[in-house]
């Protein structure tokens, strides 16, 4: 299975999910996805260091040899172009992205080496509950469901899914990007 891989690869981290949706085939996963892996430490040929970049809170489905839904969060536009190059022998154009961005302000359909991504503005929240209140579930819908089951009903709530606006290119978004600004947190005084 295609995740299992990922996972023998070092590629999952943070893991909350990873099994299969049932008796389908399709395997789910949910925790952190590896874009760029960390450098080997010294001397070492399979000790690395900690990754260098995540597609946060994803929640995924795939199947032997390709990614059906992929949702999570990216914390820039750019980061996108890094999933494509890493995954792209997985991807197909019948993939389902559903991500969130930080440095955008609205919501886009950004086209990217013949996929298409609908992107939603990030500020805050867990990717998992924002998603499940974007196509419509209620946490009722997913009662007497197994985790990977439950990654499988938010994917086929996910195709209803109408983002707005026409898709734009890559390129198109990069020129679309804001500057986010972090507040810094304080603790107990």
């Amino acid at each position: 299975m295609l995740l299992e891989n990922y996972e023998k690869q070092g590629l999952l981290v943070n893991m909350t999910v990873l099994g299969k949706a049932g008796s389908s085939g399709i395997g789910a996963f949910r925790g952190d996805f590896v874009l760029k892996e960390g450098e080997l430490h010294k001397g070492k040929t399979t000790d690395r260091k900690p990754p260098e970049l995540l597609m946060y809170q994803a929640a995924i489905l795939a199947d032997a040899s390709r990614l059906l839904f992929v949702n999570g969060l990216f914390l820039e536009v750019e980061d996108m172009a890094i999933f494509v190059d890493k995954y792209r022998a997985a991807l197909t154009p019948e993939t389902l992205f559903l991500c969130y961005v930080e440095n955008i302000d609205t919501p886009m359909q950004i086209e990217l080496d013949g996929l298409t991504f609908n992107c939603i503005p990030y500020k805050e929240g867990m990717v998992w509950n924002e998603t499940m209140e974007l196509v419509y579930i209620e946490k009722a819908d997913l009662k007497g469901q197994s985790a990977e089951e439950k990654v499988q009903t938010v994917f086929d709530a996910a195709k209803q899914y109408k983002p707005k606006g026409n898709p734009i290119s890559y390129e198109e978004a990069l020129k679309l990007t804001i500057v986010v600004k972090k507040s810094a947190a304080a603790g107990p005084v």
